[in-house]
């Protein structure tokens, strides 16, 4: 393959990348937010925590109600 054609997809896979392990997940985003207030893994308190992290984020990135996505112009 000409490296000239290859170096683009390259590049593009390397950013694509980057920018995906740049982004947490919402369960490991709440883990932070509870161990970080000192709560121990497996402990109560911690799991009533993360349950209400984890909701909370949900509703955070959900569509608000009614809402429905339209097509991309793309």
């Amino acid at each position: 393959m000409n490296s000239s054609k290859f170096r683009p997809l390259v590049i593009l896979a390397s950013i694509t990348t980057i920018g995906l392990t740049g982004c947490g997940s919402i369960e490991s985003a709440a883990q932070d937010d509870c161990t970080s207030i000192g709560w121990q893994i497996g402990s109560k308190g911690y799991n009533d925590c993360f349950k209400a992290r984890v909701y909370e984020r949900k509703l955070d990135y959900s569509l608000p109600p009614g809402d429905k996505p339209s097509p991309s112009v793309i």
